[in-house]
């Protein structure tokens, strides 16, 4: 009881500040947004595809999209949190580029919570995050997917696996390439180091952001070649171009 007076008095005396516009907030919770800052980022929600996560417009029922009838992607599902504008791609960009660490605990809170009833009904095995080749990394410092993994894999009890996925060659940053040139630029760059740890597994693969799909592709089928028994991508947002 006295803890609770004192971090009561802590949080009067010396209030949280929003981690987007730096104002003072009262009762942020664990996320340490302002309401203002939170309501721009907003949740994916229905309609959407029910294998790709692809946000539909309007109103009506989720379902496939055309791409995945016509060419089924190697893993079962892909679940975003939130939708890749405003506040969350504010975030997102100053997270990875400007190396401020201390948001991947809002974003990575927002994912495990608006992700937790697919976490449910999914019941993963183990968390792989997306690696960086190391040259990237060492220019970067930290691996985004890694950081977000850690907050899941706390959140829900699940296993992380760091480092058996991992980049085999450097690939040219996606931001500026098409769908095809983006599928052509990771094919063969990635591999699994231990089959065991993958074989019969249901696996959550894990990134920051969703777009057209291709890193997320290419992965999957590493890991469903490597024996997993099936693979559900998470990403933080989703991209809507």
């Amino acid at each position: 009881m006295l803890f609770n007076l004192l971090k009561s008095l802590q949080s009067l005396l010396f209030p949280p500040i929003c981690h987007l516009c730096k104002e003072f907030i009262f009762d942020s919770g664990e996320v340490k947004l302002c309401a203002g800052c939170l309501a721009m980022a907003p949740p994916l929600i229905s309609p959407f595809c029910t294998c790709c996560g692809q946000p539909f417009a309007g109103a009506g029922t989720d379902h496939l999209c055309s791409h995945c009838i016509i060419e089924p992607p190697p893993f079962s599902a892909a679940r975003s949190a939130l939708l890749f504008e405003s506040s969350t791609k504010e975030m997102i960009h100053q997270f990875k580029y400007s190396k401020k660490v201390i948001l991947r605990r809002p974003l990575g809170l927002l994912a495990a919570s608006h992700l937790a009833d697919f976490s449910e009904r999914f019941k993963a095995d183990l968390i792989l995050p997306v690696p960086l080749h190391v040259k990237r990394l060492r220019e970067r410092g930290f691996n985004q997917a890694v950081l977000i993994g850690e907050i899941l894999s706390k959140k829900w009890g699940i296993t992380l696996s760091r480092n058996n996925l991992r980049r085999t060659r450097w690939t040219e940053p996606q931001v500026n390439l098409g769908a095809a040139e983006r599928a052509a630029n990771v094919k063969g760059a990635f591999a699994v180091s231990s089959g065991e740890e993958i074989s019969g597994k249901r696996i959550f693969l894990v990134d920051d952001v969703y777009t057209t799909g291709s890193t997320a592709k290419e992965c999957s089928r590493i890991l469903m070649k490597a024996g997993a028994a099936e693979v559900a991508v998470l990403t933080v947002a989703r991209g809507l171009g």
